[in-house]
């Protein structure tokens, strides 16, 4: 795999993830990705189960050093809708997620929410001194506006201190109408702009919009309420269209191309996926050898009407 750089931490383009791992049955996907060159897997203290099972699988393995852990804090607790996004709950989040796994440091570490009611300053202070002390190496936000992540990184310049080295939001070829679940944020134009002038890598989650390329959805079905609300659109539908068309030229699925065009992006990428199956985690790895070119990127994107 060709890695992307956060931080000078260098992250598999792919990065496995383990909201679903306490479900599954044992660690073949950790093993699967590890075995075909992953190195980054994302969890967070709210994912139950996922911080120990990683945990004991990498004490088992004895591979931790050739790992990038991204681990995110501060979500609201289960059925407490209250934000938890201050210094004394990414200090308790972060601890205990340490010890679930086992050791001394987290790689990638991310505030998995935002309360724009608090200050960035002494979420930023507090992130730091754990930078300081060894247990962050690279600090993020997951579902922050890229305007609260400029101001906390305004903030950090000014004062000598470690800002936002990646977002973690949603980002995908179906643009999302609305959240898909509280709290949550999707790339928009204005964010995309944004990483552009920055380069701030964006890892983003939900890369291949809830299946929506999958060919399982449709515009008269209506029964996934869920999928209706946040991606059923008319300009959506003729992303698929399109990107239908262009898996046929190419031999691959939809889902495929969808996660091509999240890969390459105009600045640096990685994408989080969540596979079922060892052919879901296959065809998300033969993504890494297609050759998709830019014109028929931005037709899928429906920023051209016609390709070249």
């Amino acid at each position: 795999m060709t890695n992307v750089t956060v931080a000078g931490i260098p992250i598999s383009p792919l990065i496995i993830g383990t909201g679903d791992l306490s479900r599954m049955d044992g660690t073949w996907a950790l093993d699967e990705f590890v075995a075909a060159g992953g190195t980054t897997i994302d969890m967070a203290y709210q994912y139950t189960g996922s911080e120990e099972i990683i945990g004991r699988w990498m004490n088992e393995q004895g591979n931790r050093q050739q790992l990038v852990l991204l681990s995110k804090c501060c979500h609201p607790l289960k059925g407490d809708p209250t934000p938890r996004v201050t210094p004394d709950n990414i200090t308790h989040d972060l601890l205990i997620s340490l010890e679930r796994l086992r050791t001394d440091h987290i790689d990638l570490y991310a505030l998995h929410r935002d309360n724009a009611d608090v200050p960035v300053e002494p979420i930023i202070d507090t992130l730091n001194e754990h930078l300081q002390a060894g247990r962050i190496r690279a600090l993020g936000a997951s579902n922050w506006s890229w305007q609260r992540i400029q101001e906390a990184n305004e903030y950090a310049a000014a004062n000598g201190l470690q800002g936002f080295r990646f977002n973690s939001p949603n980002l995908s070829l179906a643009v999302a109408l609305e959240a898909r679940w509280p709290g949550c944020v999707s790339a928009d134009d204005d964010t995309v702009q944004w990483h552009t002038r920055t380069q701030l890598p964006l890892l983003s989650w939900s890369a291949q919009a809830g299946g929506f390329f999958s060919g399982a959805f449709s515009p008269e079905d209506r029964s996934n309420e869920e999928m209706v609300r946040v991606y059923y659109s008319e300009s959506n539908w003729e992303r698929y269209r399109r990107t239908v068309q262009l898996a046929e030229e190419h031999n691959v699925t939809p889902t495929q191309i969808a996660l091509y065009f999240v890969l390459h992006r105009p600045f640096p990428t990685a994408a989080i996926i969540g596979p079922r199956s060892s052919d879901e985690l296959a065809q998300s790895l033969d993504v890494l050898t297609l050759n998709i070119s830019d014109d028929e990127l931005q037709w899928i994107n429906l920023e051209k009407e016609e390709r070249a």
